[in-house]
């Protein structure tokens, strides 16, 4: 299974979403690889952070870019069960060559106007892929979005999706909790936490059964 976290804005939560999954799925045994094309190196840098605390399961993690991405990652793809691109926010070679090989494709977004005018340019270019890649779904996660309860930023989101043909809105949110960049600061999944997190952890369990189900 080849997973993408991607999307043109930066700032969305795309490289915690992709080191959590990339955690959860070693977790549960499986042999990942999580590629990091962003030259921000972030989740290259976690993966060595996790190296260095000697945390385990170890999650491989390669630093690809530019044209050669595609053939790259189908290659990477006889090695591994599983692997996690993690894209920069920007339009890129990277992000369209993933977009030519992934069978999934989550763009992360905030509930904000800025990130909601992007969309319209994933649309185009989740389209132009399917053309070279028909098995490809794409769906947006809303992240980073307010914890408090009485903020209803994500529902001009949702309206404007069902405008789209090539996106989907996934069923799990991402909030922006302090967990996630603790998380992150120590090499770990907010799943591995100690004490937990109990909200972060329910959340991205159910994001990561809504990417590996029925694979």
């Amino acid at each position: 299974m080849i997973i993408l976290i991607g999307g043109e804005k930066g700032g969305t939560g795309k490289t915690t979403i992709a080191t959590n999954l990339a955690a959860m799925r070693a977790l549960a045994g499986r042999d990942v690889l999580l590629i990091d094309t962003d030259p921000q190196g972030s989740a290259n840098y976690w993966a060595q952070s996790r190296d260095e605390l000697n945390i385990m399961p170890r999650v491989a993690c390669v630093q690809k870019f530019g044209k050669g991405l595609q053939a790259e990652v189908k290659d990477l793809a006889k090695r591994y069960q599983d692997i996690i691109i993690d894209a920069g926010g920007r339009d890129s070679v990277e992000l369209r060559s993933a977009m030519v090989v992934a069978n999934k494709a989550y763009i992360p977004i905030q509930p904000s106007q800025f990130d909601i005018w992007t969309l319209n340019q994933m649309e185009t270019l989740v389209t132009t892929a399917k053309g070279f890649n028909t098995d490809l779904e794409a769906w947006v996660v809303i992240s980073r979005s307010s914890t408090n309860p009485s903020v209803h930023e994500s529902d001009d989101t949702i309206e404007i999706l069902n405008d789209f043909s090539s996106l989907k809105l996934a069923s799990t949110g991402i909030k922006d909790r302090i967990a996630y960049r603790k998380a992150a600061s120590g090499g770990l999944g907010v799943s591995e936490l100690k004490p937990k997190d109990p909200k972060a952890t329910e959340e991205m369990e159910a994001l990561y059964q809504e990417v590996f189900t029925n694979e």
